[in-house]
């Protein structure tokens, strides 16, 4: 019997001596407890060298797969001819008992003996001693590392993660910068902040100009536009904005500078990103577009573990926080997450954006498990799907939710998304409140009040010594005498209508008579109570009391 253990230096073959104590398997580590009856046990019959380290790690590779290499079977072919061979490895000893015609055993009674040949392997090898083992053992191990993870410079999407994360950080910050320009600057020119409305164009045109005054003598060709550059004249010389010092203009432009020079190292960063993005999800970046993927990649923590994922995590990607909150609530889930940035769902109309997502991140999800586990490098399989999305069956969506347009900037469709929003939400408060119906306590009757009787009313309450409530309020049989008839009450214009013209429907159409209340001075007494014995106010006489 022939066993074949493998090291760091290439492949050892050893004769057992005597096999009758293979039956015993735990004895086995007795017999290599030492040197001597090591070398009793087994002999050395045959080493293969390995010539470099690529070879050694692609017979090491071979064996994890369960195959022999080349090498290897050209080896066992030359010294294992009639032999029966012990291996560590069922799977290794079935093939070659398959393809080289050598039986082969694989039972406990090996392992163990495997187990005292390694314990002793410096002895049983003469000029392998352990300093050279060490060596060669770390840098297999190495070797071996890079080869299972299949480590590339150009595969690290560490990269992409640490890259899209500073490019939201750098927007951000770039966006304050260039809001707080406007507001320092709009104190001595205000209306440039209509005529310009790009932050880097805005930052160049300050930086520039300085103090507004030197606008007409300055030459802006080279930033703005010939009608945005005599409009900016124009203002600049009839602007109402305040004198600022030159301490303040040299501030100003300062951060100016600090503007443009984050907008200039933004776009270095995203050159930089797409270009990382090609080399590593190729058909990822073809499909739904560099920022969108490098944020799904960012999400889910690697290119690996987004492979990982099916389409319909894809697809919510990032909506984590709504989908929660719907199960919870139990409210319909949400129909995208990042994935509705991507250029092919922006472009779709609204009704059928939520299949048009679930198709799109199915086909992601295939191009991401090609990216991370594929071997080629190319784009093919993305543009393909992205070119065939819309015409190859079953279509993502009903023909008539199919787009009628070409493909559009990501930010035009967020722009008409957020105004079909807006417009929606308009009708629907202007039908509300076209429905809704006033009060009758809100509903406001106008009385003309005479100013002599409004002073005798304040000087009634201010000065008055009542001490019950029929003293304050006349019985009704004399409140005719403190008032005088208004006669019927005029009609409402409707611009004089503070709500609804329905609001007051039935006062516009009804006559109503009424009674002011002891508004009247004493000099129209007589008149009163002559009206009142005439039957002027008819049987129900309403009394308002108005309070100033």
């Amino acid at each position: 019997m022939l066993v074949l253990f493998e090291t760091p230096g290439g492949f050892a073959l050893f004769k057992v001596l005597d096999e009758g104590k293979l039956s015993n398997a735990e004895d086995l580590g007795n017999v290599f407890s030492s040197a001597d009856s090591a070398r009793k046990m087994v002999k050395l019959k045959a080493f293969d060298k390995f010539d470099n380290t690529s070879e050694a790690l692609e017979a090491v590779a071979k064996l994890l797969e369960g195959a022999p290499s080349k090498g290897l079977r050209k080896f066992l072919k030359a010294n294992c001819e009639g032999e029966t061979l012990a291996v560590a490895d069922s799977k290794l000893g079935n093939i070659i008992k398959e393809k080289l015609k050598i039986d082969c055993v694989h039972n406990n009674a090996v392992m163990e003996l495997l187990r005292g040949v390694r314990s002793q392997l410096s002895e049983l090898i003469s000029g392998l001693g352990d300093q050279d083992l060490a060596p060669m053992s770390l840098g297999l191990s190495h070797s071996l590392a890079r080869y299972k993870l299949k480590f590339s410079s150009d595969k690290v999407d560490t990269m992409i993660i640490q890259a899209i994360g500073l490019l939201d950080d750098l927007d951000k910050e770039l966006n304050t910068y260039a809001m707080r320009v406007r507001e320092w600057y709009g104190w001595h020119f205000p209306e440039l902040a209509k005529i310009i409305s790009d932050n880097i164009l805005y930052a160049k045109s300050v930086k520039l100009m300085g103090n507004r005054i030197n606008a007409a003598k300055l030459d802006f060709s080279e930033i703005l536009a010939d009608e945005v550059e005599a409009e900016l004249k124009e203002a600049s010389v009839i602007s109402m904005g305040t004198e600022v010092s030159d301490l303040d203009l040299m501030h100003i432009r300062e951060l100016c500078d600090q503007v443009l020079s984050l907008a200039e190292y933004r776009a270095q960063l995203y050159d930089y990103l797409k270009s990382r993005m090609n080399t590593i999800a190729p058909n990822l970046t073809a499909l739904v577009g560099e920022l969108v993927g490098a944020r799904l990649i960012s999400h889910g923590g690697s290119l690996l573990n987004l492979s990982k994922q099916p389409g319909s995590t894809v697809q919510i990607l990032g909506a984590e926080k709504a989908l929660f909150r719907a199960l919870k609530t139990k409210h319909a889930t949400p129909k995208y997450g990042l994935i509705y940035h991507a250029s092919l769902v922006g472009q779709a109309p609204p009704k059928g954006k939520g299949k048009i997502s679930r198709s799109l991140a199915a086909k992601a999800a295939l191009a991401i498990r090609c990216d991370a586990l594929g071997d080629g490098e190319d784009n093919t399989m993305g543009v393909e799907s992205r070119l065939k999305f819309f015409t190859t069956y079953p279509l993502p969506c009903q023909p008539f939710d199919l787009p009628k347009y070409p493909p559009t900037k990501e930010i035009d469709a967020k722009r008409r998304d957020e105004e079909y929003r807006r417009l929606r939400e308009k009708r629907k408060n202007a039908h509300e409140n076209g429905r809704r119906r006033t009060k009758p306590r809100e509903r406001a009757v106008r009385a003309m009040l005479v100013p002599e009787a409004n002073a005798e009313r304040m000087r009634m309450i201010t000065h008055a010594n009542a001490k019950s409530k029929s003293e304050k309020f006349p019985p009704p049989h004399q409140d005719g005498l403190l008032g005088f008839p208004m006669g019927l009450s005029r009609r409402f214009e409707p611009s004089e209508i503070p709500f609804s013209s329905t609001s007051f429907t039935s006062y516009a159409n009804e006559p109503l008579e009424m009674w002011s209340g002891p508004l009247a001075p004493v000099e129209f007494t007589d008149i009163a109570a002559e009206t009142r014995r005439s039957g002027g106010c008819g049987g129900g006489s309403m009394r308002m009391d108005v309070k100033v």
